[in-house]
């Protein structure tokens, strides 16, 4: 049954990229609306079911909380931004990245352990990452950007990860993801209006975009995904999670018309080999 409701969840969350790119609106209007609603919907059931606990939160701490907000918010930003730039298929499978990013930071800030295959497997799933952009750079002229981008969103949601993993150790779900869900939505909104965007006077289509890509993707994806991470291991997770840049790449095709390029294709072949060789043995 968990499998059922992950891949459910794998499936809703890549159809992001799919709505992202048939909204009209600015990256960062999108970024902020996703969490804006996501927050809203989120922050009155910590209040409601765990006030103690969200308060407790806030004040010891503030610090590491704040910074998981605002790397969420770098990875809304950076990573809806390269889909104006870039392909569904390229953004998807360069922020899939993120794994090995977790892994590089594990390594330098926790002091965690670098075994050889996952060193390997960094290597190759980067050079993944560099055959796309190469294959990029004789396509359209801003493709190279929008791959900068999604690997940008890749380190920010690495570094949300990374923190986390240490805070919910001892922190129930809810009152943090409410918590942070609150800072980057405020963080998002902020960035919005000091770029002279509006958050008002959009289509009702951009307003129903929003709202599925907040109540689907942000709510039923994520959700699912820590559903699944109580009863299965992280490590087979994450690799499960390599369905999505598929998932994204399949639905682009079929909705979008676009149809990866050969170095897209690729890429993001060694990127999927490089991530699975590096995590597959800690997933046995």
């Amino acid at each position: 049954m968990v499998y059922i409701i992950l891949l459910l969840g794998i499936v809703v969350s890549s159809s992001a990229a799919i709505l992202i790119k048939l909204c009209s609106a600015h990256p960062f209007v999108i970024a902020a609306y996703r969490m804006v609603i996501a927050a809203t919907v989120m922050m009155p059931l910590a209040i409601r079911h765990h006030r103690a606990a969200t308060k407790e939160l806030f004040r010891s701490q503030r610090l590491p909380v704040l910074a998981s907000g605002l790397l969420l918010a770098a990875h809304f930003t950076s990573w809806i931004s390269s889909l104006s730039h870039t392909s569904v298929a390229s953004s998807a499978f360069l922020v899939t990245t993120n794994p090995i990013f977790v892994a590089i930071g594990g390594w330098i800030f926790l002091k965690e352990r670098l075994k050889s295959r996952l060193a390997i497997g960094t290597v190759v799933a980067l050079a993944g990452a560099f055959w796309i952009s190469y294959g990029d750079v004789n396509g359209e002229s801003n493709a190279l950007l929008g791959d900068v981008l999604a690997i940008c969103g890749a380190i920010g949601m690495s570094g949300h990860l990374l923190i986390g993993r240490q805070l919910r150790q001892h922190i129930a779900l809810t009152p943090y993801i409410a918590t942070v869900y609150s800072i980057a939505a405020v963080t998002l909104v902020a960035i919005a209006f000091a770029s002279g965007q509006s958050l008002t006077g959009h289509t009702v289509t951009n307003y129903a975009l929003f709202l599925a890509l907040a109540a689907g993707p942000q709510l039923v994806g994520h959700t699912s995904f820590n559903f699944a991470l109580k009863r299965i291991s992280p490590s087979v997770l994450v690799l499960l999670l390599l369905l999505e840049p598929i998932s994204s790449s399949a639905l682009a095709l079929v909705i979008l018309s676009e149809t990866p390029s050969t170095a897209t294709f690729a890429g993001g072949g060694i990127i999927l080999t490089g991530i699975v060789f590096a995590l597959a043995r800690q997933s046995k």
